[in-house]
């Protein structure tokens, strides 16, 4: 059986209509969908099989050798890393945006959290008038080599600590520190670098490695960077660097102070008076269906930012 999508024309949620509304920060996400399931329909026997409880047959299940073959999964992963983000960087000017880079050619995932639980320790002793709860991701390069991507949350201003200071407490290599002012949606932003890989020959050569097909890459151009107007264009290999994350793999990881969004349920229109007199800054409708259209449903999101001006 295939299932398919396809964008919906008319975009419209009922006033009566059921829906979620999960509050991150200045940002709000309204999704109705119209059949909803309400009960578990698989259990897991064991690593290697799994029931459907409908029917009583037993399946195997499929294990991955990459990420990018349960794209799904890696979808939402990344979906819960920009709502914990934009859950907790409601307040740019006490945060910081770091990268952490090998000098090496570093490779182990193990010794990746090992060296940053290390620098973590290093940082919270040198600054401990602050309360700092923090949110990491973790990027593959074509090589094999990894770096972090580190957010900061401080429970104040954020000091001003120069980039040498980082690095010295980071002990690996080199960092970089950009700042988060002017970005509305800063979830989004910083998720936009953990999927796509530059368009070069090394990568090319990395991902047919890794089984990517090359009659299957998709391109994109982008003519600016970290708001940095390019003087030629790049390309970019849409979700190449999906292939590049071991199966299994945690995207991100949070401190325990880390907030969650906030999600409830209620009629379309309480849910509109909870966000306020704000219009949507982007809608999304699909609908669902399988080859002999025995099963169709349909998802509609609406998304409201109010740091956006409405026009």
């Amino acid at each position: 059986m295939t299932i398919t999508k396809e964008q919906l024309d008319t975009i419209e949620i009922g006033r009566e209509n059921l829906v979620s509304l999960k509050t991150m920060g200045n940002i709000f996400e309204i999704c109705y969908i119209e059949k909803r399931n309400r009960t578990i329909t698989t259990q897991l026997i064991d690593k290697d099989h799994y029931i459907d409880l409908n029917t009583g047959e037993i399946f195997e299940c499929n294990h991955i050798n990459n990420r990018a073959e349960s794209k799904f999964q890696v979808g939402q992963s990344l979906k819960r890393l920009r709502d914990y983000i934009n859950t907790n960087v409601v307040e740019p000017n006490k945060c910081k945006w770091i990268t952490l880079t090998y000098k090496k050619n570093m490779t182990d995932s193990k010794q990746l959290y090992n060296d940053f639980k290390r620098f973590m320790t290093r940082f919270k002793r040198r600054y401990k008038d602050y309360k700092i709860e923090y949110i990491t991701a973790c990027e593959p390069q074509a090589r094999g080599a990894w770096h972090m991507h580190l957010i900061l949350i401080f429970d104040k201003v954020a000091p001003f600590i120069p980039n040498a200071t980082i690095e010295k407490l980071w002990e690996q290599g080199f960092t970089k520190t950009k700042k988060l002012d002017n970005i509305d949606n800063i979830g989004a932003y910083l998720t936009a670098y953990l999927g796509d890989m530059e368009l070069t020959q090394e990568n090319l050569q990395e991902l047919e490695k890794k089984g990517l097909k090359m009659s299957n890459i998709d391109i994109k151009q982008v003519d600016e960077i970290d708001d940095v107007k390019l003087k030629e264009p790049k390309s970019f290999i849409k979700g190449g660097r999906l292939y590049m994350y071991p199966p299994k793999f945690n995207l991100y990881r949070t401190s325990r102070g880390i907030k969650k969004p906030k999600k409830e349920y209620l009629s379309y229109h309480v849910a509109k008076q909870k966000i306020g007199c704000i219009k949507p800054t982007y809608k999304k409708g699909l609908k669902i269906s399988d080859t002999d259209n025995s099963f169709t449903n349909q998802i509609i999101y609406e998304y409201y930012n109010t740091k956006r001006q409405n026009v």
